[in-house]
């Protein structure tokens, strides 16, 4: 039910204008966006790299139909390799794009132009001793974007593939990708996809994770292993050690702001580890792919921002869009809704008392105070991911 709701509203004026104007939002956005321009991100890159982690970095911004949008997109990260490069920090970076932001949507012509935009970018990125990866979007585009990738592989074979574990077809897909010098970024998959061509059920993805882990790391490409789950992360350690796999022939890639201390942690036993670096005004949208595909970011966010007693607001500005936009009207499912963590619950509160005092009136320590409590009663406070 949440899936379902959370994109349209993600997409809604009102929210992307809580999100960018208020000051608790600007908080959480803080944790998980570099910020919105590419200084920000390059500073976040060499922050990276003084704890001996690489990046990829990616531009926000999605469900681009015009030619004009898409060479702007394409601009926006030539001057991020120009910025690193005098930097000094681009040999190594990667860059993320997806094929959508580059023009793939574009009415008639948009798989050419995304190509020619995609072929741009990769000739500056091999200047600057960079990579590219092509970022995967929904089901609809997998076909498409992995044509691309065969195509700018032929003259820039550094460039990286996105897989989705929760994919049906992804098993194969490892198998085709799982050659020399291929790199293969595994993940689990953010976007809502129907039972005809996906695992339902986290069960049921991380299994297919694993399989997928399987076929990758036998291979002779270069897996990149995308996942914050523990169990999986310890599997992938465990398996690669059993196959001989040496830690320069694999990295483990992780989201920025989530769990840091298991970036260092990896770090420090000699992996190769690398964070994906966001940046950008067009936040919205990847801030609730990241909410919904695990809701106990939203307490890691409010444990990182509850020194200023805005906790109550700042989960509630998430799930009281939620219950605005339709949640709360009791239609089928809604119960099974509030029963997912329940982390909602309290944050629904939050919104109300803290909006309804503008986040700064008097009351709002008071609703903060029973937000806490309800949230200390429903969650286990971990902020795991």
């Amino acid at each position: 039910m949440i899936q379902k709701l959370m994109p349209p509203v993600s997409r809604h004026p009102l929210t992307r204008a809580l999100v960018t104007r208020t000051p608790l939002a600007r908080g959480i956005i803080d944790r998980f966006v570099a910020g919105p321009s590419d200084t920000d991100a390059i500073a976040a890159v060499a922050g990276l790299a003084d704890l001996g982690l690489l990046a990829t970095v990616d531009l926000l911004g999605e469900d681009i139909t015009r030619a004009q949008d898409a060479a702007d997109t394409l601009l926006a990260y030539l001057g991020l390799l120009d910025l690193a490069d005098r930097a000094g920090i681009a040999a190594g970076l990667d860059v993320s794009v997806k094929l959508s932001a580059l023009g793939q949507a574009v009415p008639r012509d948009g798989r050419k132009l995304s190509y020619e935009n995609a072929a741009e970018l990769c000739a500056r990125a091999a200047a600057a001793n960079a990579t590219v990866t092509l970022d995967m979007e929904d089901h609809t585009t997998t076909d498409s974007t992995l044509d691309t990738l065969v195509e700018l592989r032929r003259d820039f074979p550094f460039v990286g593939a996105v897989l989705q574990a929760q994919l049906l077809r992804t098993e194969t897909d490892c198998r085709d990708l799982a050659t020399a010098g291929s790199r293969v970024r595994l993940c689990k998959g953010a976007y809502r996809e129907p039972s005809a061509v996906a695992y339902q059920g986290r069960p049921a993805v991380a299994a297919a994770y694993a399989r997928c882990l399987g076929i990758l790391l036998t291979g002779s490409g270069y897996p990149m292993i995308a996942t914050h789950d523990p169990a999986l992360l310890n599997l992938a350690g465990r398996f690669a050690e059993h196959v001989g796999r040496l830690p320069a022939t694999f990295e483990y890639q992780l989201l920025y702001g989530v769990r840091p201390g298991e970036q260092r942690r990896l770090a420090s036993t000699g992996a190769t580890v690398r964070v994906y670096v966001p940046y950008g005004a067009d936040c919205v949208p990847y801030l609730t792919r990241r909410l919904v595909e695990r809701p106990t970011n939203l307490l890691l966010a409010a444990r990182a921002l509850r020194s200023r007693a805005w906790d109550a607001a700042g989960l509630g500005l998430w799930a009281g869009l939620g219950l605005w936009a339709g949640l709360g009207r009791g239609g089928p499912g809604t119960r099974r809704a509030w029963d997912y963590g329940r982390a909602w619950d309290a944050a629904g509160l939050g919104l109300w008392a803290g909006l309804g005092r503008g986040l700064v009136g008097r009351g709002t320590e008071r609703a903060t105070g029973r937000s806490r409590a309800r949230g200390d009663r429903t969650g286990d406070g971990s902020g795991r991911a």
